[in-house]
């Protein structure tokens, strides 16, 4: 079973802010193969289907973003999941803005939400797609920045990555992170030919 975490805050106050792209991730995938969140015994809502065979369930945690690890090392441990069959997805400061990057590993670039999953987990070895949402912001206005909605002029290319992150979720759902890798260097390299 794959278990995929998008990160961000509860609340409508952040609904579509910046820091909670991956709660914006999951609901959209969610409202293609129409799936419903509800909240769920741990610090979280969540929903669980099938894609052809694979079963697969998407969380949101409850908890704010700096303790996200408390909610995933739960989900992990009740579910008894593997680390390989998790897949994060966090918004990153250090991408411009709709640029998606795979990684297996790494550090928490700063990200207070990746931060707590290393903590809690005690490990930085697990799966996360980083979605980037630019920095155009001044010294010490990072918070604002995040928690702040996408420009009027981002929400196309906010729209694209979304798409595209939903497809590298079902590919990760059917084929794990081989099949997901492979899908991702194929459309970026036919995206370079254009």
């Amino acid at each position: 079973m794959k278990a995929i975490v998008g990160l961000g805050n509860p609340g409508a106050l952040y609904k579509n802010t910046r820091h909670n792209i991956g709660f914006m991730v999951l609901d959209a995938f969610a409202e293609k193969h129409r799936l419903s969140f509800t909240p769920d015994k741990g610090e979280y809502y969540s929903v669980g289907s099938n894609l052809n065979t694979s079963h697969f369930y998407l969380y949101k945690p409850t908890t704010f973003m700096n303790l996200s690890g408390n909610a995933v090392l739960h989900i992990l441990e009740r579910n008894n999941i593997e680390l390989d069959d998790l897949l994060i997805i966090a918004d990153d400061i250090n991408l411009p803005t709709g640029n998606i990057r795979f990684r297996e590993s790494g550090g928490d670039g700063g990200h207070n939400g990746l931060s707590s999953i290393i903590y809690s987990l005690e490990t930085n070895k697990f799966n996360r797609l980083r979605f980037g949402v630019g920095n155009e912001f001044e010294d010490g206005k990072m918070p604002n920045y995040v928690l702040d909605n996408f420009y009027e002029n981002e929400k196309e290319i906010i729209r694209f990555g979304v798409g595209f992150s939903i497809k590298l979720i079902e590919k990760f759902i059917l084929g794990g992170k081989k099949e997901m890798m492979n899908y991702y260097s194929n459309e970026i390299n036919n995206l370079k030919k254009i």
